[in-house]
């Protein structure tokens, strides 16, 4: 690491020999921004609720179908990372109809396409958790994570370090995910 990227603090007791690097943004994560305050069953204050009311760049949406759409994950396991969501607020996979479970599997299909075609993603991990039990962060609006993968990408950082290390900003990361998406879906 070079010493921009390295802040080296006295007085934090004995040197250890350790490096740390400071990720400040996913405080905002931990202290649980942007989650929703109310029942699990009232969309008022739903992230999920309120980014299809938004501009796409800003909601960091991808793409919009009829009855879900699919957006970046502001807390990304990965670049690329996206999620699809119904836009209506139902918290469990068995709540969406026909026609939202169709175009629900069809988006996750094209959300693959469209990351393989953008990054290269060799694989992915794909699924959804259900209830605050299951370990959903949002247990009160569905959304399944379409997470890529490649070979190696799991080394030193995150296994030692507990820390992800992101190279592309949201915003660009959005807008190469739209156009690959635009691409396949003409």
């Amino acid at each position: 690491m070079s010493d921009e990227q390295v802040i080296r603090q006295d007085g934090t007791g004995d040197p250890d020999e350790l490096e740390r690097l400071w990720t400040p943004f996913r405080m905002a994560y931990i202290q649980g921004e942007n989650k929703p305050t109310g029942p699990a069953d009232d969309p008022a204050g739903c992230p999920f609720c309120r980014v299809p009311t938004l501009p796409d760049a800003e909601g960091l949406v991808v793409a919009r179908g009829a009855s879900v759409y699919a957006l970046l994950n502001l807390y990304p396991y990965n670049t690329g990372h996206l999620m699809v969501c119904p836009y209506r607020h139902v918290p469990d996979y068995t709540d969406l109809t026909d026609a939202e479970l169709a175009e629900f599997g069809a988006f996750t299909q094209t959300a693959m396409r469209a990351v393989r075609r953008a990054s290269g993603a060799e694989g992915f991990n794909i699924g959804m958790n259900q209830g605050s039990a299951g370990g959903a962060g949002i247990a009160g609006h569905l959304h399944q994570h379409v997470v890529p993968r490649w070979d190696g990408d799991t080394n030193f950082m995150p296994v030692i370090g507990h820390t992800k290390v992101l190279p592309q900003l949201l915003a660009d990361t959005r807008t190469l995910l739209a156009a690959a998406w635009s691409a396949i879906t003409g």
